[in-house]
């Protein structure tokens, strides 16, 4: 899907148990595996919330495991 900046749908930010967030159309089912993280609004709101939160990209299971041999 082409974006040009101008979707005025409401989002909502998923996470995984991986700690990945994902954006998601509000209107949608929430798919196996993600549970909403109770932030919603424009596409540009939720992808500012996910730059804030989302400042290790390494999967949850890799951080765990770097943890453990350090």
């Amino acid at each position: 899907m082409f974006y040009d900046g101008n979707d005025e749908r409401t989002w909502k930010v998923l996470v995984n148990h991986e700690e990945q967030y994902s954006l998601w159309p509000a209107e949608k089912e929430i798919p196996a595996g993600w549970r909403d993280t109770g932030q919603n609004g424009s596409k540009e709101a939720c992808l500012q919330f996910v730059r804030e939160v989302w400042t290790d990209m390494r999967p949850l299971s890799l951080r765990k495991a770097m943890d453990s041999t350090a």
